[in-house]
Protein backbone atom coordinates (compact mmCIF):
# COMPACT_ATOMS: atom_id res chain seq x y z
CA UNK A 1 0.00 0.00 0.00
CA UNK A 2 1.82 3.04 -1.25
CA UNK A 3 4.32 2.29 -3.98
CA UNK A 4 5.39 5.67 -5.33
CA UNK A 5 5.10 7.12 -8.78
CA UNK A 6 2.23 8.78 -10.53
CA UNK A 7 -1.40 7.85 -10.05
CA UNK A 8 -1.45 5.39 -12.93
CA UNK A 9 1.68 3.56 -11.76
CA UNK A 10 0.30 3.45 -8.21
CA UNK A 11 -3.07 2.04 -9.24
CA UNK A 12 -1.60 -0.47 -11.69
CA UNK A 13 0.68 -1.79 -8.93
CA UNK A 14 -2.43 -2.21 -6.77
CA UNK A 15 -4.05 -4.13 -9.63
CA UNK A 16 -1.08 -6.52 -9.82
CA UNK A 17 -1.17 -7.08 -6.06
CA UNK A 18 -4.87 -7.95 -6.12
CA UNK A 19 -4.30 -10.28 -9.07
CA UNK A 20 -1.54 -11.99 -7.06
CA UNK A 21 -4.00 -12.56 -4.19
CA UNK A 22 -6.55 -13.92 -6.67
CA UNK A 23 -3.87 -16.32 -7.93
CA UNK A 24 -3.32 -17.58 -4.38
CA UNK A 25 -7.06 -18.20 -4.05
CA UNK A 26 -7.20 -20.05 -7.37
CA UNK A 27 -4.20 -22.22 -6.39
CA UNK A 28 -6.09 -23.60 -3.40
CA UNK A 29 -8.72 -26.33 -3.71
CA UNK A 30 -12.38 -25.38 -3.39
CA UNK A 31 -13.36 -25.44 0.28
CA UNK A 32 -9.84 -24.79 1.62
CA UNK A 33 -10.03 -22.58 4.72
CA UNK A 34 -7.30 -20.19 3.49
CA UNK A 35 -9.45 -19.16 0.54
CA UNK A 36 -11.47 -17.05 3.02
CA UNK A 37 -8.30 -15.47 4.44
CA UNK A 38 -7.14 -14.51 0.94
CA UNK A 39 -10.64 -13.26 0.07
CA UNK A 40 -10.44 -11.01 3.14
CA UNK A 41 -6.99 -9.78 2.05
CA UNK A 42 -8.31 -9.02 -1.43
CA UNK A 43 -11.28 -7.19 0.06
CA UNK A 44 -9.04 -5.08 2.29
CA UNK A 45 -6.87 -4.05 -0.66
CA UNK A 46 -9.80 -3.49 -3.02
CA UNK A 47 -11.70 -1.32 -0.56
CA UNK A 48 -8.69 0.92 0.11
CA UNK A 49 -8.02 1.15 -3.61
CA UNK A 50 -11.65 1.92 -4.47
CA UNK A 51 -12.05 4.57 -1.78
CA UNK A 52 -8.89 6.35 -2.96
CA UNK A 53 -10.10 6.25 -6.57
CA UNK A 54 -13.50 7.64 -5.58
CA UNK A 55 -11.92 10.43 -3.52
CA UNK A 56 -9.33 11.60 -6.06
CA UNK A 57 -9.14 9.71 -9.36
CA UNK A 58 -12.74 10.02 -10.47
CA UNK A 59 -13.04 13.73 -9.62
CA UNK A 60 -9.91 14.25 -11.76
CA UNK A 61 -11.47 12.20 -14.56
CA UNK A 62 -14.61 14.36 -14.39
CA UNK A 63 -12.48 17.49 -14.62
CA UNK A 64 -9.90 16.53 -17.24
CA UNK A 65 -11.19 13.73 -19.48
CA UNK A 66 -13.72 14.26 -22.26
CA UNK A 67 -16.95 12.54 -21.21
CA UNK A 68 -15.46 12.24 -17.74
CA UNK A 69 -18.77 12.39 -15.87
CA UNK A 70 -20.11 9.32 -17.66
CA UNK A 71 -16.82 7.46 -17.26
CA UNK A 72 -16.59 8.23 -13.54
CA UNK A 73 -20.23 7.28 -12.99
CA UNK A 74 -19.67 3.91 -14.71
CA UNK A 75 -16.52 3.24 -12.66
CA UNK A 76 -18.33 4.08 -9.41
CA UNK A 77 -21.15 1.74 -10.41
CA UNK A 78 -18.57 -1.03 -10.97
CA UNK A 79 -17.22 -0.33 -7.48
CA UNK A 80 -20.72 -0.52 -6.00
CA UNK A 81 -21.33 -3.93 -7.58
CA UNK A 82 -17.99 -5.29 -6.35
CA UNK A 83 -18.53 -3.79 -2.90
CA UNK A 84 -21.85 -5.57 -2.53
CA UNK A 85 -20.18 -8.87 -3.44
CA UNK A 86 -17.48 -8.15 -0.84
CA UNK A 87 -20.16 -7.35 1.74
CA UNK A 88 -21.80 -10.71 1.02
CA UNK A 89 -18.40 -12.42 1.27
CA UNK A 90 -17.69 -10.75 4.60
CA UNK A 91 -20.52 -12.68 6.27
CA UNK A 92 -19.38 -16.05 4.89
CA UNK A 93 -17.29 -18.36 7.03
CA UNK A 94 -14.57 -20.42 5.33
CA UNK A 95 -16.88 -23.45 5.04
CA UNK A 96 -19.96 -21.53 3.86
CA UNK A 97 -21.45 -23.01 0.70
CA UNK A 98 -21.65 -19.58 -1.01
CA UNK A 99 -18.03 -18.56 -0.40
CA UNK A 100 -16.50 -20.00 -3.56
CA UNK A 101 -19.31 -18.74 -5.81
CA UNK A 102 -18.92 -15.22 -4.38
CA UNK A 103 -15.13 -15.33 -4.74
CA UNK A 104 -15.50 -16.30 -8.39
CA UNK A 105 -18.04 -13.55 -8.97
CA UNK A 106 -15.76 -10.99 -7.30
CA UNK A 107 -12.74 -12.04 -9.36
CA UNK A 108 -14.72 -11.79 -12.60
CA UNK A 109 -16.09 -8.34 -11.70
CA UNK A 110 -12.73 -6.95 -10.55
CA UNK A 111 -10.78 -8.35 -13.50
CA UNK A 112 -13.24 -6.76 -15.92
CA UNK A 113 -12.99 -3.43 -14.09
CA UNK A 114 -9.17 -3.55 -14.07
CA UNK A 115 -9.03 -4.32 -17.80
CA UNK A 116 -11.35 -1.40 -18.56
CA UNK A 117 -9.33 1.03 -16.44
CA UNK A 118 -6.00 -0.04 -17.86
CA UNK A 119 -7.10 -0.19 -21.51
CA UNK A 120 -9.35 2.87 -21.59
CA UNK A 121 -9.38 5.17 -18.57
CA UNK A 122 -5.67 5.32 -17.78
CA UNK A 123 -4.56 6.14 -21.35
CA UNK A 124 -7.21 8.90 -21.53
CA UNK A 125 -6.12 10.33 -18.19
CA UNK A 126 -2.45 10.22 -19.18
CA UNK A 127 -3.27 12.14 -22.38
CA UNK A 128 -5.40 14.72 -20.53
CA UNK A 129 -3.12 15.50 -17.55
CA UNK A 130 0.42 16.78 -17.20
CA UNK A 131 3.03 14.55 -15.58
CA UNK A 132 2.98 16.89 -12.58
CA UNK A 133 -0.79 16.50 -12.17
CA UNK A 134 -0.46 12.72 -12.38
CA UNK A 135 2.29 12.79 -9.73
CA UNK A 136 0.17 14.95 -7.39
CA UNK A 137 -2.75 12.56 -7.86
CA UNK A 138 -0.46 9.64 -7.02
CA UNK A 139 0.50 11.34 -3.74
CA UNK A 140 -3.17 11.96 -2.89
CA UNK A 141 -4.09 8.35 -3.71
CA UNK A 142 -1.32 7.01 -1.47
CA UNK A 143 -2.43 9.22 1.41
CA UNK A 144 -6.08 8.26 0.97
CA UNK A 145 -5.25 4.53 1.03
CA UNK A 146 -3.50 4.95 4.39
CA UNK A 147 -6.71 6.27 5.97
CA UNK A 148 -9.31 4.37 3.96
CA UNK A 149 -11.68 1.73 5.32
CA UNK A 150 -10.75 -1.94 4.87
CA UNK A 151 -14.27 -3.34 4.95
CA UNK A 152 -17.16 -2.85 2.54
CA UNK A 153 -19.66 -0.15 3.47
CA UNK A 154 -22.13 -0.18 0.56
CA UNK A 155 -24.32 2.57 2.01
CA UNK A 156 -21.42 5.01 2.58
CA UNK A 157 -21.12 7.97 0.20
CA UNK A 158 -18.92 7.30 -2.84
CA UNK A 159 -18.40 10.88 -4.03
CA UNK A 160 -16.86 13.99 -2.46
CA UNK A 161 -17.30 15.60 -0.06
CA UNK A 162 -19.13 12.89 1.93
CA UNK A 163 -16.65 10.14 1.20
CA UNK A 164 -13.66 12.31 2.15
CA UNK A 165 -15.29 13.26 5.44
CA UNK A 166 -16.35 9.78 6.55
CA UNK A 167 -13.59 7.52 5.20
CA UNK A 168 -10.84 8.32 7.74
CA UNK A 169 -13.01 7.61 10.80
CA UNK A 170 -14.51 4.51 9.25
CA UNK A 171 -11.04 3.37 8.24
CA UNK A 172 -9.75 3.72 11.78
CA UNK A 173 -12.60 1.59 13.14
CA UNK A 174 -12.11 -1.02 10.40
CA UNK A 175 -8.37 -1.32 11.05
CA UNK A 176 -9.02 -1.72 14.77
CA UNK A 177 -11.60 -4.44 14.11
CA UNK A 178 -9.18 -6.18 11.72
CA UNK A 179 -6.36 -6.08 14.28
CA UNK A 180 -8.55 -7.45 17.08
CA UNK A 181 -10.08 -10.20 14.97
CA UNK A 182 -6.96 -11.20 13.02
CA UNK A 183 -8.89 -10.70 9.78
CA UNK A 184 -6.79 -11.35 6.69
CA UNK A 185 -4.07 -13.20 8.62
CA UNK A 186 -3.11 -16.80 7.99
CA UNK A 187 -3.05 -19.08 11.04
Amino acid sequence: MGHGGNVIDELMTDHREVEEIFGRIEALPIGHKDRKVYADQATMELIRHSVAEEEYLYPAVREHVAGGDAIADREIEDHSEAEQIMKDLESCEADHHELDRLIGKLMTEVRSHIADEEQNLFPELRAACSPEELDKLGDKIRQAKKLAPTRPHPSAPDTPPGNKLLAPGTGMVDRLRDALSGRGKLD
